[in-house]
């Protein structure tokens, strides 16, 4: 599949505000692509993105939606609660006693690009029903699986997908698992990939640890036909991520894969927080992600390194400043002289 890109660089979906149509362009204005993150927004906070990108940039738009699981079973979350209530005590802020059941807008959302169609989406914690998948194709729109296992990989190529993001364990933020309670694999993102190209012939995006030339030379040896970096880009000027949020990429060692603030896998940077919780956090998304929220506005508003969801990739010290432009076509140069 020819995708277009002078440069197959593509900038990750963010969700939560790290990622913006100011980054998305920037990367676009150096040949790269970028998803806009429909996460945690309406259907109406989505359609506006996409039109704020659209009058800074020309071409082609790409969205990311979150696909709707079950809901969880409520007993693990409320005993969540329960161990949670002295920190929120502590700073001054309330933990929600009910959590309504929330599926993102995904219905709105559909309904939305259906209507006014961009030219790629990609889906991240699942898949969407046939039918679904089938009148977003029939709408013209090319569609991006997430994948983090070659069982994964089989059910979005049965779907008629165009392409498939594949996402290593090196990833930060939320792992792509199509189910909550799977266990995330651990197979780097290299052999991931090998095993991937096994089982079908669609072209596979490499995501995951890709922060320098030679590891996105590596991936583009290994089979992919594009890298998606998020990581990377938290530092850039576009980038909407905090103040303390990248000061932490430089400043903390290490990362880990955690459900402690969100219910489901995600890496970030390891600290107090997680060590506390992680072995008690139930396996409930999104309701663990709406009942920490406030506990996480808090530390964000103190600048709390250590109680902060920090997302980020095992190669965050490798986070670049600047103007996300020059860092993309920085890193492409790289990549080019370790091809």
């Amino acid at each position: 599949m020819e995708f277009g890109w002078a440069v197959p660089l593509v900038a990750a979906p963010m969700a939560g505000g790290a990622g913006t149509p100011e980054l998305v362009a920037a990367v676009r204005g150096a040949g790269g692509f970028g998803f806009l993150a429909a996460g945690y927004r309406s259907a109406l906070g989505m359609l506006q993105q996409i039109g704020e990108l659209r009058e800074l940039t020309g071409g082609p738009v790409g969205v990311n939606l979150f696909v709707p699981g079950p809901a969880a079973v409520p007993g693990p979350v409320a005993a969540y609660r329960e161990r949670l209530l002295p920190e929120a005590l502590q700073w001054g802020v309330e933990l929600p006693v009910s959590i309504a059941p929330d599926r993102d807008d995904w219905d709105a959302k559909i309904e939305a690009l259906l209507r006014e169609p961009v030219e790629w989406v990609s889906y991240t914690f699942g898949l969407p029903e046939p039918a679904e998948a089938a009148a977003v194709r029939a709408a013209g729109i090319r569609q991006v699986g997430t994948v983090t296992s070659p069982e994964e990989a089989r059910a979005a190529t049965a779907l008629g997908f165009d392409a498939l993001t594949v996402q290593g364990p090196e990833a930060g933020g939320h792992r792509g698992t199509h189910r909550i309670e799977d266990r995330p694999g651990t197979l780097p993102l290299l052999e991931l990939l090998a095993a991937v190209r096994e089982v079908t012939p669609l072209p596979l995006i490499a995501a995951g640890g890709l922060g320098d030339g030679a590891a996105i030379a590596a991936a583009l040896r290994a089979g992919a036909v594009a890298v998606q970096l998020g990581t990377a880009y938290l530092r850039t000027e576009e980038s909407g991520a905090s103040a303390a949020h990248r000061r932490a990429l430089v400043e903390l060692e290490g990362t880990t894969v955690t459900r402690a603030f969100t219910g489901r896998p995600a890496r970030g940077l390891r600290n107090a927080f997680i060590d506390r919780h992680d072995a008690h956090a139930p396996a409930a998304y999104p309701e663990v992600h709406h009942l920490t929220q406030p506990l996480r506005a808090a530390a964000g508003r103190r600048e709390d390194l250590a109680a902060m969801h920090l997302w980020a990739g095992t190669a965050h010290r490798k986070a670049r400043t600047g103007r996300a432009a020059d860092v993309t076509r920085e890193l492409w140069q790289d990549a080019l002289r370790e091809g």
